[in-house]
């Protein structure tokens, strides 16, 4: 093992550290750290630049670092996990697998650093390796690894053939039966109607986070007590109490594998599960340990794949190789990206809240992404303020102590981390860092003996070494204790924050390419892509509709914008698209409707898969009249599948006659009925896609909406930071309503999904507002809301204290009606519809082409009309068709 470390951490210096002295200060240069680091020679600071001397002293720092660190391993018994993990993990790298740079307190090891476990360097950021190993307590290593979550299934395999079927199993989890289940379960057994069921089990409060027992469920609601006066479901709950809590069935773990030195039948009992390939032990997570296994944790991570996928892209796009290990770490278009809020898709840093504290940190080092990622949780984001007003020079930090400086420095004066926990105990009073990692442990405990026991060493300690009395001693003790109560792991921290720093910096210099990659690994997650979309917008960045000539099976980058994936679409199937586009790569774009529909295998579309893809707009570039194609879709699927049976059959046929008949055949196919209008478009595109794609259904409301004050509701965080609960307007297409009962009350209350021009968000209407408003809410209708907006729980919270159909509300506030239509064929039809609503308020404007001039001429009507609800469906109706504005 020594040997393989001292080459591992040879190539990693001559790739990752040597390259860079001569150069200007550059973030992958080991910085100066603690005391014991003060002597690393660092462009940072100016000194010791170039020469060889500069080599022979960082080469000495690390080879020390390495050999305490070998010794330690070698003492402790582990140096074979050490290579097991690194064998798989540099197996999965060749393999071109992505592999996380590091997870949990590993990533403070030079060893597995030099060994290609972890891509962090640990001296860079002074991280610890005994917070990981400690000889003055003894515990397995545990290296959770993170890989592609596609692939990851690859590495076990490789582990089970490089170390024997026999010697490498999972984990066993058991389900237990919960409160919901547990009802079902036992209504299923006593044969119980389905439907009766289920409106039971659904009266029971569901939130994985917090599960609600059965019991606690019937003592806090009364509707369900209610239900026990029926005989039967009185049987049902009074068994479910009973079952409730017990084992229901085995399943494997998500991540842990064990691998033994001999056939594990000789270790543990082994369980088969039927569905798998790999036995699992018997023994759960938490006894397979104790049995004397060794466990490897090997966990999913999607970050790690739209990362390959964004680099994949960029050398498709642009022809460049890009090693994401060594992206500079200083990148000004990043952080001012990130110190803008723009973080959706980046890693650990998207959330609203999230986004609203980089706005006000914004970050320009990278020790700031390492310092959020560890305070942004319940109880240090409390010290965030603080680190903001001190960054910002507000106010002066407080160091405790000068001896505790250099370690509290970087997070200006507040601390962050468990790792300076341990070297506050090491520098004020002389703890190892053994000992110190100990005195971590007893403080994140809290039990009272084993604290006391320690303060006395500490103000021991902290006398003798550093002359503190023993009653500032006690002080600074208590103030430490408080932050190792939630003090967070740096080694793990830093990890992930190079990962948040890497899709940040792919984001920010190459968005087209990073946003396509991430809206794939998100295909199947409608509510995350209409996230994106809004991302796209916001950067400006088109994108175009799906295409079954342009798309791809995945997103794509076309043109500096990003191309929809039929594979997205809903219904549609990842194997039906890869045929199409294995058909469009042998044969070429698809030249029209017939030559589509010929070269389609019978097993390629089913009517709704055909619907969908109409819907979405796909088809529009070979037949633009979408209620053509889906009004036809059953007779057309129809007519391709006996296509491709006559091709099978090798006979001839009309069907193989020639182009001109072919196309009599599929008009014949076709209904002849009116284009959808561009609302019934938006709302058929929108059940194919998820959200509104193209446009949207508040757009051409948009001067009447600004007019009066009804602002978009990615407006809301910008004026809540100014305000902390405000009432506003907002309007909405309602996509979806889900009505839930008060626990405490009993009384009903909803949550509201909708849609506007900057995306889609959510509202609670409490009992009395929900039922006064219910005639209102129609899925599919718009609405106009006003509504108190607040900051709760890190997320903006919406409560509705009012609601009108949005409709009623503007049509009298109409001042002029802008159409665009397609040719003049249509004006006798429109001015019927004028006629009809009689004279009123609103000026009608018409653009529309004219072929004597060959350009777009735009008409306004000399009269004022009634715009009234009836008048706008008439226009909507309107045949050729293509804008309605109102203003």
């Amino acid at each position: 093992m020594k040997r393989q470390a001292i080459e591992g951490l040879q190539w990693r210096l001559e790739n990752f550290v040597y390259p860079y002295l001569q150069d200007s200060p550059h973030p992958n240069l080991p910085p100066q750290g603690g005391k014991e680091l003060s002597s690393i020679p660092s462009p940072l600071t100016g000194e010791g630049q170039g020469g060889g001397s500069n080599k022979n002293e960082i080469q000495k720092i690390y080879t020390n670092r390495l050999n305490f660190e070998l010794d330690t391993i070698n003492k402790m018994g582990f140096p074979g996990y050490f290579l097991i993990v690194s064998d798989f993990i540099k197996w999965a790298k060749n393999n071109d697998i992505p592999v996380g740079p590091g997870r949990g307190s590993g990533a403070g090891s030079l060893v597995a650093w030099a060994l290609q476990i972890t891509d962090l360097n640990p001296l860079q950021f002074n991280l610890l390796f005994e917070r990981f190993l400690n000889p003055e307590r003894v515990s397995m290593p545990d290296f959770d690894v993170d890989f592609c979550q596609d692939r990851r299934d690859e590495v076990i395999r490789y582990v089970q053939d490089r170390y024997g079927r026999d010697h490498v199993a999972q984990i066993i989890t058991f389900g237990k039966l919960q409160a919901r289940a547990v009802v079902r379960d036992v209504g299923r057994v006593l044969q119980m109607p389905y439907g009766q069921i289920d409106k039971i089990a659904k009266m029971i409060p569901a939130n994985p986070a917090a599960p609600v027992t059965l019991e606690e469920a019937l003592d806090a609601d009364p509707e369900l007590r209610n239900q026990r006066s029926d005989e039967q479901i009185d049987r049902l709950l009074t068994i479910a109490l009973q079952l409730e809590g017990l084992y229901r069935h085995a399943s494997t773990h998500a991540a842990g594998v064990v691998i033994g030195d001999r056939p594990l039948e000789k270790l543990c009992a082994l369980y088969r599960d039927p569905k798998s390939d790999i036995p699992a032990t018997q023994f759960n997570m938490k006894y397979v340990e104790q049995a004397g296994l060794v466990k490897y944790d090997f966990l999913g991570l999607k970050t790690l794949t739209v990362i390959q996928k964004a680099i994949g892209l960029i050398k498709q796009v642009h022809g460049i190789e890009i090693d994401i290990l060594k992206i500079p770490l200083d990148d000004t278009k990043t952080y001012d990206m990130i110190s803008a809020g723009s973080s959706t898709g980046v890693f650990q840093l998207e959330s609203t809240g999230m986004r609203d504290t980089l706005k006000k940190m914004k970050p320009n080092r990278f020790e700031d992404i390492i310092a959020l990622v560890s305070l942004y949780r319940p109880g240090p984001m409390d010290n965030i303020p603080t680190y903001i007003d001190v960054k910002d020079g507000k106010i002066e930090p407080d160091y405790l102590h000068p001896k505790l400086k250099p370690i509290l420095e970087e997070t200006y004066g507040i601390m962050v981390y468990q790792e300076q926990v341990m070297q506050a105990a090491q520098l004020l009073a002389g703890y190892t860092l053994g000992g110190a990692d100990m005195l971590r442990r007893a403080m994140g405990k809290k039990i009272k003996e084993e604290m006391d026991a320690q303060r006395a060493i500490f103000v021991e300690g902290a006398g003798k070494h550093s002359g503190v009395s023993p009653e500032r001693a006690i002080e600074i003790f208590e103030v430490i204790e408080k932050f190792a109560g939630y003090g967070f792991n740096k080694s793990h921290a830093a990890a992930y924050a190079l990962v948040a720093y890497q899709t940040g910096w792919l984001k920010a210099n190459y968005p087209v390419e990073f946003m396509a990659a991430s809206m794939t690994l998100d295909m199947g997650n409608t509510d995350k892509l209409a996230v994106f979309k809004q991302a796209l917008q916001e950067m400006k960045i088109p994108l175009l509709l799906p295409d079954v000539n342009q798309s791809n099976v995945e997103f794509r980058v076309e043109n500096g914008a990003v191309r929809y994936a039929l594979a997205a679409i809903k219904g549609v199937g990842v194997q039906a698209m890869d045929l199409v586009l294995a058909n469009r790569a042998k044969d070429g774009e698809f030249k029209n409707l017939e030559d589509f529909l010929k070269r389609m295998d019978a097993r390629t579309l089913n009517k709704r898969q055909f619907e969908n893809l109409v819907a979405a707009g796909a088809f529009d570039s070979i037949h633009p009249i979408r209620a053509q194609l889906f009004e036809g879709a059953e007779s057309l699927v129809h007519y391709a599948a006996a296509m491709a049976e006559e091709r099978k059959s090798a006979q001839n046929s009309l069907f193989a006659m020639e182009d001109t008949a072919s196309k009599d055949l599929v008009a014949h196919h076709l209904p002849d009925v009116t284009e959808w209008s561009p609302l019934e478009k938006l709302s058929n595109e929108f059940s194919a896609i998820g959200f509104y794609l193209s446009a949207h259904p508040l757009d051409s409301k948009a001067a009447q909406l600004e007019r009066m004050r009804i602002i978009k509701y990615s407006e809301i965080a910008g004026k809540l930071s100014t305000h902390p609960v405000m009432r506003v307007q907002l309007a909405g297409v309602l996509l979806k309503k889900s009505e839930k009962i008060s626990q405490k009350s009993g009384n009903k209350f909803a949550f509201l999904t909708l849609s506007d021009t900057s995306g889609v968000y959510e509202v609670l209407l409490f009992s009395e507002t929900l039922t006064r408003s219910r005639e209102f809410l129609e899925v599919g209708k718009s609405i106009l809301l006003s509504a108190d907006a607040e900051y709760k729980d890190d997320a903006i919270r919406l409560t509705v204290q009012d609601v009108k159909p949005l409709d009623d509300m503007l049509i009298d506030k109409v001042h002029e009606i802008a159409l665009t239509l397609d040719n003049s064929d249509q004006m006798d039809e429109l001015k019927l519809a004028l006629n009809k609503a009689g004279d009123g308020k609103s000026s009608v404007t018409i653009s529309i082409h004219s072929p004597a001039v060959n350009k777009m001429v735009k008409l306004r009507l000399p009269k004022l009309y009634n715009f009234t609800p009836e008048l706008r469906d008439e226009l909507y109706r309107l045949k050729g068709l293509k804008k309605l504005m109102e203003s």
